[in-house]
């Protein structure tokens, strides 16, 4: 279910914390301005948005061609209700929708310690190169999904919507 972006916004503000989560907040935004066909989904608790994730639409630089493929980020739940499996049921839903419309990959950055638990692998052990340097090696993970074809190995390259709010990877603080 999709909601009012001041409500998302929020969660993200809450879940991010201070410049970054306000950072975060505006990247969402941008993403659904950009990319009308993003997956926005939220959790509520009565009546209050306390969780979304975005899939956004990316590609796979493969040898014989590009790939369409879909991008986790961000996923934010509010400080509140963390720790309650309210992320992990909106990943789940989400990547379940990724593979209905026949996605073959989902990438994202984040803590292989959390993803790990949905099913999410290290990119680089399958083949795949991340789109910048500034990614750990560990944060890159690939979520390969029914339509996945073993010849799909190659470079993720975000959309531009990442590259414009400074969203790739660590910056130094």
């Amino acid at each position: 279910m999709e909601r009012d972006g001041d409500d998302v916004a929020e969660v993200h503000r809450a879940a991010f914390g201070g410049a970054h989560g306000d950072k975060v907040a505006e990247l969402v935004t941008a993403l659904r301005r950009d990319d009308p066909e993003s997956l926005s989904l939220v959790a509520e608790v009565d009546g209050q948005v306390v969780g979304n994730v975005m899939f956004t639409r990316s590609l796979l630089d493969a040898p014989p061609r590009l790939v369409d493929v879909w991008v986790l980020s961000p996923l934010g739940v509010l400080p509140g209700h963390q720790r309650q499996g309210v992320g992990r049921a909106l990943v789940k839903r989400g990547l379940e929708i990724a593979d209905e419309q026949r996605v073959p990959l989902v990438f994202l950055e984040g803590d292989p310690a959390y993803y790990a638990k949905a099913g999410f692998r290290a990119g680089g052990d399958l083949g795949f190169r991340k789109p910048s340097l500034r990614i750990p090696d560990v944060a890159f993970q690939v979520f390969p999904l029914t339509a996945y074809e073993p010849w799909m190995t190659g470079t993720l390259v975000y959309s531009a919507t990442f590259w414009d709010y400074d969203c790739v990877g660590l910056r130094d603080s």
